[in-house]
């Protein structure tokens, strides 16, 4: 059986900007690389899954946000393989939902194209979409956020559904079966 790690970007791995689009504001969060490179020490696959509205409301392009991933890659220079996949969602929220989280869609599509069951994946990420994604795909989701940090609504939201809360992505691999 293959595990994977299907990661949020902004608020995960890297500093929460609002709509980000210039590499040099990338920052990564504390423990994310050494987090990462565990994940993969450990056999789990990565994939990114990241909603990009600011491409949908036409405030940036697709290209500014590959810019931001590229710089999010030299800086946690990850050994091979890496990241198996990315996923880009530049819907805007009043389009309908290809690949924008909530949308289980590429979950979906990476657990076919590489051979992987529910049971082995993870979803880590800072908000309730990136959650429901993975309730939506039936993988086991988990909040990378400080518990004094979370919101009433996502402290309501983790309780209803006991989903586990993590500190950073080095805690929360750490935990991993």
């Amino acid at each position: 059986m293959s595990k994977a790690l299907f990661l949020d970007r902004d608020g995960t791995i890297i500093r929460e900007k609002n709509y980000l689009s210039d590499p040099h504001g990338v920052e990564l969060l504390p423990r994310a690389a050494e987090g990462l490179k565990k994940a993969l020490e450990r056999g789990y696959l990565l994939f990114l899954h990241t909603n990009q509205s600011g491409v949908g409301r036409g405030w940036f392009d697709l290209e500014a946000v590959h810019a931001c991933n590229r710089r999010m890659l030299d800086l946690l220079n990850l050994p091979d393989p890496g990241f198996s996949a990315i996923c880009i969602a530049p819907e805007s929220p009043d389009e309908p939902a290809v690949y924008r989280k909530p949308s289980p869609r590429f979950i979906n599509e990476m657990l076919i194209q590489h051979g992987l069951t529910a049971e082995g994946c993870f979803m880590a990420g800072d908000t309730i979409r990136d959650l429901q994604a993975a309730l939506n795909a039936g993988i086991t989701p988990i909040m990378v956020k400080s518990l004094p940090g979370l919101s009433a609504e996502e402290k309501e939201f983790v309780q209803n559904h006991q989903i586990a809360v993590r500190e950073n992505l080095f805690e929360l691999v750490s935990r991993l079966p």
